[in-house]
């Protein structure tokens, strides 16, 4: 059974004529090019742990097969912000699962994107451990209840935010990367 131990958050950022090539390169930018990328759905595992990139790059061999959580887009628009985001939220007991979250859009800030991810993640994680809550309520109100119960402890996002060049593909990724 593979269960991660430990995971990073990375963003990256590429320009290209070509969309694929686009993202190669925002692989690279997110240090994560030489790996054979495998995407999964949302859970963070029971007693994993998060560690700097730097860290987590030098646990990963060339040619690899990496699970992550990542999300991707894209834009060949002048101008246009072009975003990316996953979201995480831990619950206190490091024995209970926590949830990641993937958001893409067009014409959002790093913040926005960022909470907008955090609050899909802690909402999906607060779900789980019965948490009441207004889901109409804006997301400070619901973060400050989710934190009070005592049972979500920390919640985090990496967003990536760039604006598109014209005559280029812009592409941006954000993942959390698990390391066996």
């Amino acid at each position: 059974m593979f269960v991660p131990t430990k995971a990073f958050f990375t963003t990256g950022i590429g320009r290209h004529k070509n969309k694929l090539q686009s993202f190669e390169l925002a692989l690279r930018d997110a240090k994560i090019e030489k790996q054979n990328l495998v995407y999964v759905s949302s859970i963070f595992p029971p007693n994993c742990e998060f560690v700097e990139i730097e860290e987590g790059i030098k646990l990963l061999n060339p040619g690899q097969i990496t699970f992550c959580v990542m999300a991707r887009n894209a834009t060949n628009e002048k101008g246009r912000l072009v975003g990316s985001a996953v979201g995480i939220a831990l619950p206190a007991d490091k024995n209970q699962y926590g949830y990641i979250s993937e958001h893409t859009t067009f014409g959002a800030d790093e913040k926005e994107i960022g909470d907008f991810a955090e609050d899909l993640a802690s909402t999906m994680l607060a779900t789980t451990l019965g948490i009441e809550f207004d889901a109409n309520k804006d997301y400070d109100e619901r973060r400050e209840i989710y934190l009070m119960s005592g049972k979500i402890v920390k919640s985090c996002s990496a967003p990536c935010v760039t604006a598109g060049v014209g005559g280029m593909w812009t592409t941006t990724i954000s993942a959390v990367v698990f390391i066996p």
